[in-house]
């Protein structure tokens, strides 16, 4: 990833609207910010929540709040809590992700 053109701010995650996506069961809220190519996200996911596809996209990914289980296609599992990420290329590992108590993440893809 190289980042360009991107002049010096801060973010107030409080006051970007949130996009509802809905997941197989669930929902999934973002606060979304794009800097050209690279797009920063706080997402939150509600107790329940299972992915409604296989994700093929790159990502850093930092739990923030709560409990993530993420699947790999190729049926390996991770947990991420408080303090514990990932990151995947594009086009590296399908995954998809489920929580049952609900988290808050912080995603850089």
């Amino acid at each position: 990833m190289k980042m360009t053109d991107i002049p010096f701010g801060t973010t107030d995650w409080n006051t970007i609207e949130p996009t509802e996506h809905a997941g197989t069961t669930g929902k999934a809220l973002w606060r979304t910010q794009n800097f050209g190519a690279i797009r920063v996200r706080m997402v939150e996911y509600t107790p329940g929540y299972l992915a409604d596809h296989w994700c093929e996209k790159g990502h850093i990914l930092l739990c923030l709040e709560g409990r993530l289980e993420t699947e790999l296609a190729d049926g390996r599992k991770f947990i991420l809590t408080p303090g514990v990420s990932y990151q995947v290329a594009d086009q590296a590992e399908p995954h998809r992700s489920f929580t049952d108590v609900g988290a808050k993440l912080f995603i850089v893809d």
